[in-house]
C-alpha cells in the first residue's frame, strides 16, 4: 500500500537526559543516544521522538527554551545532533523533535527585549495586560503548575501570561511576526534533516483577545489542582488556533515526507480537539491526548475513546500512547496491588498494537519498567512541588534507562545520575532480558514484528465487539483479511465462546481450543479472521 510513513509508524520517545550518559556528568546526552540507536532499531520501531535538547535554564527540564535553534551544552553540540540524524537515518529510523512553541523561557532574548518597555520592537511578542484598578491580575486564569497564570512585571507595570511556570511566558500568537519567527525556527530543523515535530501543548497557542474569565468546570469534588476547577474555554483551544496549524502544515508540506503530531492537553474535549486538528488534511498530520495516560483501564474507556475519534474524524489520524515523560508509567498505573506487572506490560503492547493509528512508546516501556519511588530530597521536578505529596511530580517516570545490571548505575553513567536508579528499576535491565524468551523486552519485539506483518492491524477498518467488562474485543479488516483480538483487562480468568473455531496467530497469553478461549489474568490473543464471541464464564 502506498501510505505516508507515519500512518503505521511506531514512535519511540527518548528523554535525552535519562537515556545514556557518555561524558560522566550523570546526565544523558546526544552522543549517548547515537550510541544506543542500534538497540532502538532492534525493537522494530520506525522513528524516535526526542524530548527537548535545546538551550534552556532547565527550570522545566528543557520545556523552557531560551534558544530554539541551539543545543543545550548539557546534551552536546549541533554537530552531535547532525551525527545523530545521520546514524538514525542509516538505521532506517526517522527523527522527530519536540517543539515548545506556546511559551519560551523568560531568558529568551525575545522576552528580555519584550519586557524592557512598552514600545520596543518585540513589546507585543508576549501576552501582556494591564492590572485591574485594584492592582489584581487581568482575569481569573490559572497556571497548570499552580496559582495565577499572570505575573506582574515592574518594568512595564503590566502582567504577563504564563500557563505553566512563572519563568515560561506565553508567546502572543495574535501577532503574525511571532508566528513567522517560530516558523523560521522550525525551518531551521527541517533543513537539518528532521522528519517531523512533536508539538508540545498544541492547543495552548492562542488565547482569547478579550481576556474573558474562564467559567467553573462543573466539578463535584474540588480537585487537588485548582486549575482543574476551571473550564479553560478562553485561555486555550481557541478557534484562531486553526489558522496557526494551517501555516505550520504549509511549511512541513513544502518538504518531502515530513509530519507533525500534536499534544492535546484538555479536560473533557480531548477527542473532539484531536479530531478537529487532524481532519481536512490541512492541519496536523495526527494528534494524541492524555485519554490513555490516566488510571482509567476498562474496555469501555478504550473502546469509546477510539470509536468517538473515528466517528468525528474519519479522515483524521490519531496517535495513541500509554506512557510518556509526564505521567506515571502504565505498568505501575494498571497493575493491581500484588499483581503481575510483566503480564500487564505484555498485554498493553499487544493491545496498543491492535489500535488503529500511529503508536507511541516511551523509553523503558519495553523493559516493563515501573514507576520509581522518589523521596522529597531526591525531587528534581520542582514545577509541581506545591502539590507534594498528593502529587509527587513527574520524576518517577523520568529516571535513567537501565542497560546492564552488572555495571555501576546500570550502565547509564559512570557518575551518580541526576535521578536515582533504584533496585526495582535496575532489576529490569536490558542485560537481564535480552536472552530471556519470556521477557517483556522480547514480547515487545515479537508484538511489533507481528503488527508489521499484518496489514490489517496497520491500515484495516476497525470494529469493536459488544462484550461485557473486563473483555475488550476488536476486529481489524483489510482486503478480505481479518484479525480479531481479545484482551482480559482484569486479574481474574475469563472464558470466551467463539462463533466458530479460532486459529491463534502472533503473541498470546491465552488458551485456544476449538470454539473456546481462556484468558488468564491480563491475558490476550489474536485470532485469524473476523470472529464473534461471548463471555461464557468469569
Amino acid at each position: 500500500m502506498a501510505q505516508e510513513w507515519w500512518r503505521d509508524a511506531v514512535i519511540y520517545q527518548i528523554y535525552p537526559r535519562s537515556f545514556q550518559d557518555t561524558n560522566g556528568d550523570g546526565i544523558g546526552d546526544l552522543k549517548g543516544i547515537t550510541d544506543r540507536l542500534e538497540y532502538v532499531a532492534s525493537l522494530g520501531v520506525d522513528a524516535i521522538w526526542l524530548s527537548p535538547f535545546f538551550t534552556s535554564p532547565d527550570l522545566d527540564m528543557g520545556y523552557d527554551v531560551s534558544d530554539y535553534t541551539g543545543v543545550n551544552p548539557l546534551f552536546g553540540t549541533l554537530d552531535d545532533f547532525d551525527a545523530l540524524i545521520d546514524r538514525a537515518h542509516a538505521l532506517g529510523l526517522r527523527v522527530i523533535i519536540d517543539q515548545v512553541l506556546s511559551h519560551s523561557s523568560n531568558e529568551h532574548p525575545w522576552f528580555v527585549e519584550s519586557r524592557s518597555n512598552r514600545t520596543n520592537p518585540k513589546a507585543d511578542w508576549y501576552v501582556w495586560a494591564d492590572p485591574k484598578a485594584d492592582g489584581t491580575a487581568p482575569n481569573n486564569w490559572l497556571s497548570v503548575f499552580g496559582g495565577s497564570a499572570w505575573q506582574f512585571d515592574t518594568r512595564r507595570k503590566q502582567y504577563y501570561l504564563h500557563n505553566f511556570l512563572t519563568e515560561q511566558p506565553d508567546l502572543n500568537f495574535h501577532n503574525p511576526e511571532v508566528v513567522d519567527a517560530l516558523l523560521e525556527t522550525m525551518r531551521f530543523w527541517l533543513d537539518r534533516g528532521v522528519d517531523g515535530f512533536r508539538l508540545d501543548t498544541v492547543n495552548f497557542y492562542v488565547h482569547d483577545k478579550e481576556l474573558r474569565d474562564n467559567p467553573p468546570s462543573g466539578w463535584e469534588h474540588f480537585p487537588n489542582n485548582p486549575y482543574e476547577a476551571q473550564d479553560q474555554i478562553f485561555s486555550k483551544s481557541r478557534p484562531e488556533n486553526i489558522d496557526v496549524l494551517r501555516r505550520m502544515r504549509a511549511l512541513t508540506d513544502a518538504y518531502e515526507d515530513r509530519m507533525m503530531v500534536g499534544e492535546v492537553g484538555e479536560m473533557g474535549r480531548q477527542i473532539d480537539i484531536m479530531a478537529e486538528y487532524t481532519s481536512g488534511g490541512d492541519k496536523l498530520h495526527m494528534a494524541y491526548s492524555f485519554e490513555f495516560l490516566s488510571h482509567l483501564h476498562s474496555a469501555e474507556h478504550f473502546r469509546s475513546r477510539i470509536a468517538k475519534f473515528l466517528d468525528k474524524a474519519p479522515d483524521g489520524w490519531p496517535c495513541w500512547s500509554f506512557s510518556n515523560h509526564d505521567v506515571q508509567r502504565h505498568a505501575a498505573r494498571w497493575t493491581p496491588k500484588g499483581g503481575d506487572s510483566d503480564a500487564v506490560a505484555k498485554q498493553s503492547i499487544a493491545m496498543l498494537a491492535s489500535f488503529p493509528g500511529t503508536l507511541n512508546i516511551y523509553q523503558g516501556e519495553e523493559l516493563g519498567q515501573t514507576e520509581t519511588d522518589i523521596e522529597f530530597h531526591e525531587l528534581m521536578d520542582t514545577a509541581n512541588i506545591d502539590f507534594w505529596p498528593e502529587y509527587k511530580g513527574r520524576d518517577g517516570c523520568r529516571t535513567p534507562m537501565v542497560w546492564d545490571s552488572s555495571e555501576p548505575y546500570a550502565g547509564f553513567s559512570d557518575a551518580k545520575p541526576w535521578l536515582p536508579i533504584k533496585a526495582p528499576q535496575a532489576a529490569r535491565a536490558r542485560s537481564l532480558q535480552e536472552n530471556n524468551g519470556e521477557s517483556v523486552l522480547n514480547a515487545y519485539r515479537e508484538t511489533l514484528g507481528f503488527r508489521k506483518a499484518q496489514p490489517a492491524l496497520r491500515f484495516g477498518a476497525t470494529q469493536f465487539l459488544d462484550l461485557p467488562e473486563p473483555v475488550l474485543g476488536i476486529q481489524r479488516a483489510l482486503d478480505g483479511q481479518g484479525v480479531t483480538a481479545f484482551f482480559n483487562l482484569s486479574d481474574a480468568t475469563v472464558a470466551l465462546s467463539l462463533s466458530s473455531a479460532g486459529k491463534a496467530i502472533g503473541p498470546r497469553l491465552a488458551t485456544v481450543e476449538g470454539e473456546g478461549v481462556t484468558l488468564p489474568a491480563f491475558g490476550f490473543v489474536y485470532l485469524e479472521g473476523l470472529l464473534e464471541a461471548a463471555v461464557s464464564e468469569a
